[in-house]
């Protein structure tokens, strides 16, 4: 390690993260930890497949090994261009993960390393290999090894060792090894061939008696006799590892894969075709999720027990939005992520919009997209898992606590770099997809984990599509610029991209003389805000149709609009004359509002019209309310005033809430809103790769703790007496060291007495002297420290070959 430059330590740091946190003191503690099994099996579960298969032919070569032995295990006696020009590239890879070490002619793997890829009965290697000659015949005896040695046509020898060497030598021979088994009876070849490619272990029943074995003539004891099989247990057999390589022609994997598979384009379309197609999907889900969120604007449904939502709100919500429940949990799942709705933490715990919905609804269409678009693109939510089953068999629900999936955000990332690595205006289908994700990163949790991955890739492109960041399944302009800009001016530059292919918003509607409205096309937020109250919607599409109701006109009023600002805003906003028909019914609902009056008593009914009032008292109806007349003007009833508001309603009439006061109240439908609310945290899969800022100033920690680790001191200024062992300079001398040191960023030896009166030495790096105080790096606590000067004893230099 000691021999890296410092690029060559930052870019292991970068390569593992998982070695930053925390800074290691030195670069002992940077090799010792870089050595760990969790480092390691975390370090190998990045590398892409050739790199992983170069790691697993080093695991199974001598130690140390030779590069012209590894590359002979990679290319095998044929050879291959492709991996020999491959192989440097994927060696330097591991030696900047520091999975490998030594020179060309003694390239060691990392002892972690070769344990997790070695081959062992219980855990064979994934070449497919088993164990050597030396280590299957460990456990015989030596009169059995002189058996094989003589059956195999050998010169007997002295000792199990020697016997060993020879077989070794013998079956890595290829063509003495071909000679030998030129005398095999028939179906040796196809024992051979089974075992040959892994695994090497077979059941054989009698494989164990070496009596049998010499005298018998069947193809597997035959093998046994000459040592191509070792008995591995009472029944079972093993082919040793010099046997194999040289029966697959020396190669150490049946299939090397130095070269990535190629993404095939699946379409091809204009690129202009491709931006429009993507901007129309990205503005359809804004409006999406605008409906959706609003739609909770007086409370959304109540939170389960275990979290999340109930499959009856879920087909609610899908209902409403007019669409699948697949697509429905979607974009729930986009909302939350974006940190438009949350619980709202109350005792009967429900989801409400949370005040970043209003930010977001002020923001311009772009812009609103822009967010959606990068939480989704980090979230590790995974929306398709819902309805179906966790490990203990619970369903998985909407914004429920189990659907988070560490792998989401990188396939989802990685799919849509894929697709900006193809051609302008060229798509990709999954199945192109997966194979190219698989080379690039082999999981190592079996077939499951790699399920979820293939099921992610599906999700991917199809939730790409809905967002547009693709459209017809190619990336768009503004997806693109959304990778490949810098985190921090991502969303700003995909929303420049993406606004001048919007349609942009219009200031009008048509009215006609059917009582609805028709937009053709999306509205400007205010005028769809106001239209949304005083309307209701009837279908979408390219038009959205607005059809006014009694219902509808009555909701406008209760929200603190009179019937003249109804009328002003009509004729304001429409191309077409008011219809007459429209103006009689906003005349007609305005002239009946609030005539009846419900408050609290437990409630009552107020109205100056005597007639009216008895008209309600005779109404069948309302018998259920518990209605009797206080006054003239004045009912009382026994139900609660919401109750007794809905029951009047749907007998025809239009009452208004009244305050205590005896004020009108004025409802909005806009007034349930969580506490403030943090979008959820993506849950990361592994530690984040550090910044250059980071990297630099861990590379400057670790060498200054290197230094300091391995450093002599020189002697103190002044003779220190008996029993006082600290540094001793002047205060002045203290302050002038000290600034020399953060300029020549030079590590210094301090003697520091605390505020208990306890000496310390201690080895530190200032980094700013100020205020009376010093600001350092402090090797001895591997953390940055502020101490009084006024604490310090003195300072000394390290020696000059501490370096």
């Amino acid at each position: 390690m000691r021999a890296r430059g410092d690029d060559a330590v930052a870019a292991l740091l970068l390569a593992r993260p998982d070695l930053v946190n925390p800074v290691p003191g030195d670069l002992t503690q940077l090799a010792t930890r870089a050595g760990t099994r969790a480092s390691v099996v975390r370090a190998l579960e990045h590398l892409d497949r050739f790199t992983l298969q170069t790691a697993e032919a080093l695991a199974i070569a001598p130690d140390p090994c030779p590069y012209e032995t590894l590359r002979a295990l990679m290319t095998g006696d044929e050879g291959s261009a492709e991996i020999v020009a491959a192989l440097p590239k994927t060696l330097a890879a591991l030696r900047t993960n520091a999975l490998v070490w030594g020179g060309d002619d003694r390239l060691r793997l990392v002892r972690t390393a070769r344990d997790l890829l070695a081959p062992s009965p219980i855990a064979p290697s994934p070449t497919g290999l088993g164990p050597t000659v030396a280590e299957a015949a460990a456990g015989m005896s030596p009169g059995r090894l002189q058996q094989i040695v003589a059956d195999a046509g050998l010169p007997a020898t002295h000792d199990p060792v020697s016997a060993v060497a020879a077989l070794t030598a013998l079956f890595s021979d290829r063509v003495r090894l071909e000679a030998l088994l030129a005398e095999a009876p028939e179906g040796t070849q196809a024992v051979l061939e089974r075992l040959k490619w892994g695994p090497p272990y077979g059941d054989v029943a009698q494989a164990a008696d070496p009596v049998r074995a010499r005298t018998a003539d069947t193809p597997v004891q035959w093998l046994l006799a000459r040592g191509l099989l070792l008995p591995a247990g009472h029944h079972t057999v093993v082919l040793p590892r010099e046997t194999a390589l040289r029966l697959r022609g020396g190669r150490a994997h049946q299939a090397p894969e130095p070269l990535p598979p190629e993404v095939a384009p699946a379409a091809r379309y204009d690129a202009q075709v491709v931006d429009g197609t993507g901007a129309g999907q990205a503005f359809t889900a804004v409006r999406t999720v605008e409906e959706l969120v609003k739609g909770w604007d007086a409370g959304g449904p109540l939170v389960l027990r275990a979290g999340g939502m109930s499959v009856r709100d879920l087909k609610r919500t899908a209902a409403v939005l007019d669409t699948t429940e697949e697509l429905a949990a979607f974009w729930l799942e986009t909302a939350y992520a974006a940190g438009l709705v949350a619980s709202d933490g109350e005792v009967d715990e429900a989801y409400a919009p949370t005040p970043g919905f209003d930010e977001w609804l002020r923001l311009p269409t772009e812009d609103r997209w822009a967010r959606l678009a990068s939480a989704w693109l980090a979230a590790t939510r995974t929306p398709g898992l819902v309805g179906g089953r966790d490990a203990k068999g619970r369903t998985l629900s909407a914004l429920g606590p189990d659907l988070d999936r560490s792998l989401a955000p990188g396939v989802r990332r990685r799919v849509l770099e894929l697709l900006a690595a193809l051609p302008d205006g060229a798509s990709a289908r999954p199945e192109e997809l997966l194979p190219r994700l698989r080379w690039e990163r082999p999981l190592r949790g079996g077939a499951s984990l790699d399920e979820l991955r293939a099921r992610i890739v599906q999700w991917t492109v199809q939730e790409a599509e809905l967002l547009g960041v693709t459209g017809r399944g190619a990336l768009s302009a503004h997806g693109r610029t959304l990778l490949a800009e810098a985190p921090g001016t991502a969303l700003e530059a995909a929303a420049d991209r993406l606004r001048p292919l919007l349609p942009e918003p219009l200031d009008h509607v048509l009215l006609q003389a059917d009582l609805t409205a028709v937009a053709p096309g999306p509205l400007r937020t205010v005028l769809a805000e106001t239209l949304g109250v005083l309307a209701d919607i009837e279908s979408k599409g390219g038009a959205t149709v607005y059809r006014f109701t009694p219902e509808s006109v009555r909701r406008a009023l209760d929200a603190g609009r009179t019937a003249d600002d109804l009328h002003t805003f009509l004729a304001t906003h429409s191309r077409t004359p008011v219809p007459q028909p429209l103006t009689y019914l906003i005349d007609d609902v305005a002239r009946r509002h609030g005539r009846l009056r419900v408050g609290a008593a437990s409630a009552y009914v107020r109205c100056d019209d005597d007639a009216l009032l008895a008209e309600i008292l005779a109404d069948r109806r309302a018998a259920g309310l518990g209605l009797r007349r206080l006054a003239a003007t004045v009912l009382a009833a026994q139900s609660e005033p919401v109750t007794l508001l809905e029951r009047l309603r749907t007998m025809g009439f239009a009452p208004a809430a009244e305050s205590a006061e005896g004020d009108v109240l004025i409802t909005r439908a806009d007034a349930r809103r969580t506490p403030p609310r943090a979008a959820p945290v993506p849950v990361p899969d592994g530690p984040p790769r550090p910044d250059q800022t980071l990297l630099s100033a861990a590379v400057k920690a670790i060498r200054a703790g290197d230094r300091a680790a391995t450093a002599a001191r020189k002697p103190a200024p002044e003779p220190a007496a008996r029993g006082a062992r600290l540094p001793r300079t002047t205060s002045a001398e203290t302050l002038a060291t000290m600034q020399a040191a953060v300029l020549t960023g030079e590590a210094l030896w301090i003697g520091y007495v605390n505020a208990d009166g306890a000496a310390s030495q201690r080895v530190i790096e200032p980094v700013r002297v100020e205020g009376g105080f010093v600001t350092a790096y402090d090797h001895t606590a591997d953390e940055v420290r502020t101490y009084p000067l006024h604490r310090i004893t003195g300072v000394a230099e390290l020696a000059e070959d501490a370096g």
